[in-house]
């Protein structure tokens, strides 16, 4: 009797030569499928997620998606995200800014009017829990070809001792020499001179002119109206001896490339109303500032791009919360834009060498201890590789109170192909305080983004190997860091990668949003335009995959320094710690915010009890996260208090 397969075997016969068949003609999208699935898989087994956290993109509705440059977390747990013009010459055209607030708790999304383009400011938390916003973009720079207007940089002089003077915008000026006339875009103050006289003696020497910076271009287009050295330039429409006192000095004025350009602007943004609220101006325009907390809780904002497109020369200033004004600290300090530094516990300030790029490459790059009061700057010996210090992260290891810090990562100036690897560790409790470096990263990563976690790990994720993510050179690798064993941990890679324009910010419920990326190239030949990158990640680390967490149910809304609060819970017998984590406000990968204050604390049958530190400097003025965590390290969500002035 001749053998017949069944109908069944017939047709699982035929589906497995198809099956052959495609994977002969198909066999790396049938691997790449199949790894895909294995992989999906893997990472949402209970297990994995356990050992590793775990990715989820955020839900924005189209209509809320931005180009987020900007974020901080505010006191009432919404996220602030800010894009200004997102990096967009066509928004910036159209007066087009964003502001988005997000809440996590609900996933609700709320635009913001956004008033001026805050693309590339500063922010930083102030006492009261505002955010307060200064600078950002006046004008979108021009690459070498599509400058049609020869301009650049006019220092006007006023050697009149009796009064300074003001020029409008549209003064003309033309060369004594060249005879080539140049026009202003704005107006501009030009200081009166100031009197020199003998200290020995009292005898009257000169005048230093008073001076004022204004950008100014040709009035046609053309190259025959570059300029190639310096001129003295008259000042039209001026009468009497203005006309002696007040001229201009130009060197080249060219058709070269013209940087970004900043504005005065500042503004609080309240998170209750939920509005931006306009303060007086900073003396000087900032494009790419730091602003960092004092002592005293004022801020300081520190170097950027002025409305020349240059870098403002060292002329530091403070805004003071309670009258709203800013102020010149009257010293001189040059840094590169977006400059690392962090308030220390005897109200000195300390500069890690980190910064987002813009500036000479031998100007204010040492790290270093600076006092603010006497303008003095103690060097740190001991950095690995300090010529990739642009795009690096520095963060305040926990706790505070141990003032160690970590840079991590980094590159070289400019658009240089060097990336760095190193973590380079320093204490600064040291007498003699040096650089060491502490466990590397698998490659050289610039734009990494850190965030200190509630359980005192921290979370190293995305970056690039070269500039901007060229090559498709993405780093798909997130890590945690221990401080105790200077260790990383490889844990589940994000999905997305993260370059220039990201970060990421703690939330209160102990996961971690991570925003950003601004490619130049969409592909690894660099020939595809990048888009930027609008979905949102958060990530769930271990701790939150555990059987149970720590709760606090109540407790005061305010401690004072040097103060104690009660709080209840029914795990105390369970709790090992407390600490106190300030919000972030991060951008560029740059957060001077960020820190974790240890706290002392009695346990009793139904509550904590913990005492804040009274030193000013450590425990800045402002709202903060408590969180405890128990005995397997695992932290509470964070409650909310406010540490008064």
């Amino acid at each position: 009797m001749k053998y017949r397969p069944s109908r069944r075997t017939r047709r699982l016969a035929i589906s497995t030569a198809v099956v052959l068949a495609l994977a002969g003609a198909n066999g790396p999208w049938l691997y790449r499928f199949s790894t895909e699935r294995y992989h999906a898989y893997t990472i949402n087994k209970p297990e994995y997620k356990a050992a590793n956290g775990h990715w989820d993109f955020l839900d924005v509705p189209s209509e809320h998606r931005i180009n987020t440059i900007h974020a901080a977390l505010l006191h009432t747990g919404k996220v602030l995200l800010v894009a200004g013009s997102g990096n967009n010459q066509k928004n910036f055209d159209a007066k087009s800014f964003r502001s988005v607030l997000w809440d996590p708790k609900t996933n609700v999304f709320k635009d913001i009017p956004t008033p001026k383009d805050m693309f590339c400011a500063g922010h930083t938390q102030l006492p009261d829990g505002k955010l307060l916003i200064a600078g950002g973009t006046k004008r979108y720079e021009k690459l070498q070809g599509d400058v049609t207007k020869a301009g650049g940089l006019m220092i006007v002089h006023n050697e009149n001792p009796d009064k300074p003077i003001t020029l409008p915008a549209g003064t003309r000026f033309t060369g004594k020499d060249n005879g080539k006339t140049y026009v202003s875009k704005d107006p501009v103050l030009v200081e009166k001179a100031k009197k020199v006289f003998d200290k020995q003696t009292g005898a009257f020497l000169r005048n230093d002119p008073g001076l004022g910076r204004i950008y100014v271009e040709a009035q046609k287009t053309g190259k025959k109206y570059e300029t190639g050295t310096e001129d003295n330039y008259r000042v039209a429409g001026l009468s009497g001896s203005d006309t002696r006192n007040v001229y201009g000095i130009a060197q080249k004025l060219a058709l070269d490339k013209k940087d970004f350009q900043g504005i005065k602007d500042a503004f609080e943004f309240d998170p209750v109303a939920e509005k931006y609220i306009p303060v007086d101006p900073m003396n000087e325009a900032r494009w790419y500032p730091t602003l960092t907390t004092l002592e005293d809780g004022k801020v300081l904002a520190l170097s950027g791009l002025d409305e020349i497109g240059q870098i403002v020369p060292g002329k530091d200033e403070v805004y003071d919360p309670q009258t709203k004004e800013w102020e010149y600290t009257g010293i001189v300090r040059k840094f590169p834009t977006y400059p690392a530094v962090f308030l220390l516990n005897d109200g000195k300030l300390f500069y890690s060498g980190s910064n987002a790029g813009y500036g000479p490459a031998d100007v204010g790059r040492d790290p270093g201890v600076w006092d603010l009061s006497t303008n003095k700057f103690k060097k740190i010996p001991g950095l690995s590789d300090p010529d990739q210090m642009e795009t690096s992260a520095t963060v305040r290891l926990p706790p505070a109170q141990d003032e160690r810090f970590m840079v991590i990562g980094g590159g070289g100036v400019g658009e240089s192909e060097k990336a760095s690897e190193k973590s380079r560790l320093v204490d600064l409790r040291k007498k003699k305080p040096e650089f060491t470096d502490g466990a590397s990263l698998a490659e050289g990563t610039r734009y990494p983004s850190a965030s200190l976690l509630p359980d005192d790990s921290l979370l190293v994720t995305g970056g690039s190997g070269d500039y901007r993510g060229r090559g498709g050179s993405d780093v798909l690798q997130a890590r945690l860091y221990d401080a105790k064993t200077d260790t990383y941990k490889r844990i589940a890679d994000p999905a997305v990668g993260r370059n220039y324009h990201s970060g990421s910010v703690l939330l209160p419920d102990g996961r971690v949003m991570i925003f950003g990326s601004d490619s130049l190239f969409s592909d690894k030949a660099n020939t595809r335009p990048g888009v930027f990158e609008q979905r949102i990640e958060i990530y769930t680390p271990p701790y939150l995959y555990r059987d149970s967490r720590p709760e606090l149910t109540a407790g005061p809304k305010q401690i004072e320094r040097g103060g104690t609060g009660l709080f209840t819970t029914q795990h105390a017998s369970k709790i090992t710690s407390a600490k106190l984590m300030r919000p972030s406000a991060v951008t560029h990968v740059t957060d001077t915010d960020q820190r974790t204050i240890a706290l002392e604390m009695e346990k009793s049958d139904d509550g904590i009890t913990v005492t804040v530190p009274e030193n000013r400097a450590l425990v800045p003025a402002g709202w903060y996260m408590l969180f405890v965590t128990d005995d397997q390290g695992t932290p509470s969500e964070g409650m909310w208090v406010e540490v008064p002035e």
